[in-house]
């Protein structure tokens, strides 16, 4: 069938991005032949910079045509002569953001559009003020129409605000890149016998929280201890592709070591770590936890000895200060570590 329109026009913040923005998208790209999607804020919001939206709009929406505006890639756009509308407020009024999207349209994508979908109810005025520029300017004569989307929200039960505030609530709602790129990822490091697998297990129940097992130890067990180089890329890619998962899940997840202990025994066992190891290794993490060698050393017939786990300390230590990464230790009993990091996390995630 014919698209009813040559060109649609979607706007909004995307911080983040939801399952309602992608159908609204959908929406006109089943009655448009090009769909464009401009997404700017102004205070940028905490996670959703304008890098990783477009990283959104490319991913989860593919063949629309994104602009993720910010002002310094507006003057990029007009040959470094400066924008004669910068990014308005978000709280600026309708008109404001009215002028500045005609401004867009005209400067920057140099086309008129045709109709323009929205699930809010300054729709009809928006479309109303961009036909009225266009005719000013002679872009074009014909009037924007406007399509309106759920409006109530009743197929999508979300917004951004939403999803901000109260993250657990509606992560269901977020498309996989968006949820992967969202969830907080807490790394738990540590020597051998040094209570991490327990500690992250008793984390996740406490905080209603996912957790990653330790993939290297099931390869470990399933090949009697007989591993080879190759078997150290595949065990920090699974662990990266957990991980993933787990973020796809639920907005906090607890990871049972991470790539970089797949690097410590790289180095121990074969004297070398491949390039994408070392690339793997350097994950970043919103939080990353340091277990002490405060447990007595339990022998479970692979360990090798406390003198091996103290190495395993002082390297965890000495990489994470030479890299500049932040890092707590968690000492004590289990439940003291349990209680301690819950209120350490919850003070700085507050929303979670």
């Amino acid at each position: 069938m014919r698209p009813q329109f040559e060109v649609g026009l979607v706007v909004g913040k995307f911080a983040p991005l939801h399952e309602g923005h992608v159908r609204l998208v959908d929406t006109a790209r089943s009655q448009c032949k090009t769909v464009i999607v401009v997404s700017y804020s102004s205070p940028e919001l905490p996670r959703c910079g304008p890098e990783v939206r477009d990283h959104w709009l490319r991913t989860c929406l593919p063949g629309v045509i994104p602009l993720v505006v910010t002002n310094e890639r507006l003057a990029s756009w007009m040959g470094g002569a400066s924008s004669p509308l910068p990014i308005p407020l978000n709280v600026a009024p309708d008109s404001v953001h009215r002028d500045f999207v005609a401004m867009l349209c005209e400067r920057v994508l140099q086309r008129h559009v045709d109709a323009v979908f929205t699930s809010e109810s300054y729709g009809e005025g928006f479309a109303a003020h961009l036909t009225e520029r266009f005719r000013k300017t002679g872009s074009a004569t014909n009037a924007v129409a406007h399509i309106s989307y759920d409006p109530a929200r009743t197929s999508v039960p979300v917004s951004s605000t939403g999803l901000r505030d109260d993250p657990r609530r509606y992560w269901r709602f977020l498309p996989a890149p968006v949820s992967r790129s969202l969830a907080r990822r807490v790394a738990v490091l540590g020597g051998e016998s040094s209570g991490k697998s327990t500690f992250v297990a008793a984390l996740a129940e406490e905080c209603a929280a996912e957790s990653v097992t330790e993939y290297g130890r099931e390869l470990w067990d399933a090949r009697s201890g007989k591993l080879q180089l190759q078997d150290m890329i595949d065990i920090a890619r699974e662990q990266v592709r957990r991980e993933d998962v787990a973020g796809e899940r639920g907005p906090l997840v607890f990871c049972d070591t991470t790539p970089l202990t797949t690097l410590f025994y790289s180095r121990d066992m074969f004297g070398i770590a491949t390039a994408e190891l070392s690339e793997l290794a350097a994950r970043r993490y919103d939080q990353v936890v340091l277990c002490a060698p405060d447990f007595a050393f339990v022998q479970d017939g692979t360990r090798r000895d406390d003198a091996f786990r103290l190495r395993q300390d002082a390297w965890y230590r000495s990489h994470l200060e030479s890299n500049d990464i932040d890092y707590r230790v968690a000492r004590g009993e289990i439940s003291t570590r349990v209680q301690e990091l819950k209120a350490f996390l919850k003070h700085r995630w507050p929303e979670l």
